[in-house]
């Protein structure tokens, strides 16, 4: 292709030149007045802004996916019952739908990129550090797990797996590029520190936007992502939180009524589901979203007194069995996570055929929850919004089941959901066991899945179940209720149930914000103080002996994040800096020339180097980058100087500290620095390395490397 001739050139310019260009004065009053607006807009704060757009946005967002979730599953529903009474078509149309939707999962979301699966967590605790992962942001993620994260929990109770990790994770990838967009509006560079403060606000609208829980969200945000919180990004998360809460529960409210025309066709598909067992039951499904602003999850717990004082001790228990289960679960879980990612064959399979050992994981899975199967002693007709609803009741099951002729004719829609806890084969605390010793081993298998999964909903449904059985054992114990002061108070097995869900899913994730999320959820806040109670419980008998579940997947993960000091043990304080700094550091000095720097730089891959004083003094005097450098070869006239842009100025001849701007030290750690001081600096200003000086001489340095290693060594010698 023949390039343009000069004259052709010219003849371009003075077209755009001379091109029409209509009512100029118009157009400079037009841009004067946006000018203007954006002035009187941006006068609060440009933040805001975006802040209220992220939380329009992925309340949106999240909303839209419940329905075609809703949609997908009611699917499924029809299909099974279209097939009719043939058993072999039932399981085939029970476990392929699910393996299909779970396969594609997988498959399209690691094939657009790897870094989608998961629930993307501790991933974001780890760039919240201080650590740059740029890949887990790229807005391409964020299509990739939007349509993966819509499968996955399409596939209904079967995987049992949620939505909130991966949707925490979306909001951030929103942020980060709305960030971009906010800092190209106001044409302002972008820094490190303001796109931190969208993600942290991102967090809480995730939560928020899942739950339709803002207080709790930002409160769960801050425990679980942040080792340390600045107060001025509190606003910002609450302004957020509310305007996704708000506007998710605003889209429930508008999709009410189709709600209500649509619940007598999922109705009737329901009843249909499966052949009718042996006592009469009524089975109406819930309707895709809730009626009210009020609540997520409905429950009726409308009495005087909800618990005694003297419950408090069996509270206390519940707290600490949720706790002893909550330890088992994350030893399992980690375990099994690690063995599966070093066995031949499914590693091979992790690594080569990601969708093959998703379908194999979850068909296994379905067809252990097949309905005519094991699945009748599991209540697997439920989906998960029904699990809890039904675990809320605030009913003994127990009870209700002695007289079930009556209770059939008396109950209806979702008040009669407990009834799929009941069978004939089996008493009400022998379907509540086995399903929790099922789903304790298919909840940690299910966590190996590499597809985009939550794992907080599964386990906050698991705790409920614990409490739930709790309840029905002590009403069964004291079928009178409690006296106190000469009343009988009854049991309420539906408050333990909110207790045991708030306790094991706060003791796995670390978070006592879980004791308010219940509360928020369900719209009933007179068990607050013990359900506080069961979560401190738990929470101590777990950060005792287990690291957080995100903390475990960090570490199967080899993620480059700190691990926490688990104790305020003395030794963290005995155990100081020269113990563990590496002494052999790379440095320049400011009269060095072009052999000194280039010797240097082929040393280390370093992004930056200490300046010292001279050869025979090694006072630290500042820091120098490592683009600096390579600018200060390629200013001289060298045979060995690295190519660059050509020089307008006469080559260099000076030195380093002639050419070059040194940055000032501003922080430096002693040799007798305590570990726990070096954690804490690292942790609260986000380093990635300090440099030790002895009477302002540089020894040494610290990176994070160098401080894992030390925490791992005082773990290991606890």
């Amino acid at each position: 292709m023949e390039s343009p001739s000069p004259e052709q050139e010219e003849e371009k310019v003075l077209v755009s030149k001379h091109s029409w260009q209509p009512c100029p004065k118009a157009r400079r009053r037009l841009r004067g007045c946006l000018e203007v607006v954006k002035g009187l807009l941006f006068r609060v704060g440009e933040d805001w802004y975006f802040l209220f757009v992220l939380g329009v946005l992925m309340a949106t967002i999240s909303f839209m996916m419940d329905l075609i979730i809703f949609r997908l599953y009611e699917a499924h529903r029809w299909l099974y019952q279209e097939v009719g009474d043939y058993l072999v078509l039932k399981y085939l149309s029970w476990t392929i739908y699910p393996v299909a939707l779970a396969a594609f999962s997988s498959g399209f979301a690691n094939s657009i990129t790897p870094h989608s699966g998961g629930s993307g967590i501790p991933e974001l605790k780890t760039i919240l550090s201080g650590v740059e992962l740029e890949e887990y942001l790229a807005i391409k993620n964020f299509g990739a797990k939007v349509v993966g994260l819509t499968c996955t929990l399409s596939a209904g109770s079967t995987v049992f797996l949620g939505k909130l990790g991966p949707f925490v994770h979306l909001s951030s990838m929103a942020a980060a590029y709305l960030g971009k967009m906010r800092a190209t509006v106001i044409r302002e560079y972008e820094d490190r520190f303001k796109r931190n403060e969208m993600l942290v606000a991102a967090q809480a609208v995730g939560v928020a936007t899942v739950f339709g829980a803002p207080i709790s969200g930002v409160l769960f945000s801050i425990e679980v992502m942040s080792s340390h919180f600045a107060v001025r990004d509190y606003w910002r998360g609450f302004f957020a939180a509310t305007c996704g809460a708000f506007m998710f529960r605003l889209l429930a409210v508008f999709n009410s009524e189709q709600g209500k025309a649509g619940q007598g066709r999922a109705g009737r598909a329901l009843q249909c589901l499966l052949p009718p067992p042996p006592s009469p039951k009524i089975h109406t499904p819930l309707p895709s979203s809730p009626e009210t602003i009020a609540a997520l999850f409905k429950s009726d717990l409308k009495i005087d007194f909800p618990f005694d004082l003297p419950e408090t001790f069996f509270f206390m228990i519940l707290g600490a069995i949720c706790g002893a289960v909550a330890c088992a679960y994350l030893f399992c879980q980690r375990w099994l996570l690690a063995a599966v990612k070093e066995n031949r064959l499914t590693g091979r399979l992790l690594a080569t055929d990601k969708p093959l050992y998703t379908a194999l994981v979850v068909l296994l899975l379905a067809s252990i929850t097949f309905p005519p199967g094991l699945g009748q002693l599991m209540a697997s007709r439920l989906s998960m919004k029904e699990h809890l609803i039904s675990l809320f009741d605030n009913r003994s099951w127990f009870m209700l089941a002695q007289n079930i002729s009556m209770a059939t004719t008396q109950l209806g829609g979702p008040r009669g959901l407990w009834q799929e806890w009941c069978h004939p084969s089996a008493t009400i605390f022998g379907t509540l066991v086995f399903f929790l010793l099922m789903k304790f081993w298919m909840l940690t298998l299910a966590t190996t899945l590499p597809l985009p999964a939550g794992y907080f909903m599964p386990v906050f449904i698991y705790g409920a179940a614990i409490g739930r059985l709790h309840g029905e054992v002590l009403a069964l114990l004291f079928p009178r209720g409690i006296r106190a002061e000469g009343t009988a108070y009854p049991i309420v097995p539906s408050g333990y149930a909110l207790a045991g869900a708030a306790a094991f899913s706060g003791a796995v994730t670390y978070s006592i914000s879980t004791a308010l999320l219940v509360c928020e959820a369900t719209g009933h806040m007179a068990h607050v103080l013990p359900v506080v109670l069961t979560v401190l419980v738990a929470n101590a008998i777990t950060q005792k002996w287990q690291p957080s579940f995100y903390d475990g997947t960090i570490i199967v993960k080899k993620l480059p994040y700190l691990p926490r000091i688990r104790s305020r043990h003395i030794a963290s304080y005995r155990v100081v800096v020269k113990e563990f700094m590496e002494r052999q550091v790379v440095a320049v000095a400011k009269g060095d020339g072009f052999e000194e720097v280039l010797a240097a730089l082929n040393a280390t891959t370093d992004k930056e180097y200490p300046v010292v004083e001279s050869k025979e003094s090694s006072t630290l005097v500042g820091t120098i980058s490592r683009a600096k450098l390579i600018a200060f070869l390629q200013s001289h006239e060298h045979p060995e100087a690295p190519p660059g842009p050509l020089q307008e100025k006469p080559a260099s001849t000076g030195t380093l500290g002639d050419d070059c701007a040194i940055e000032p030290i501003v922080l430096q750690l002693s040799p007798w620095t305590s570990l726990h001081q070096a954690h804490h600096l690292f942790e609260l200003l986000k380093l990635q390395r300090i440099f030790v000086t002895r009477y302002g001489e540089l020894v040494g340095a610290v990176t994070r490397a160098e401080l894992r290693r030390a925490i791992e060594e005082l773990a290991k010698d606890a």
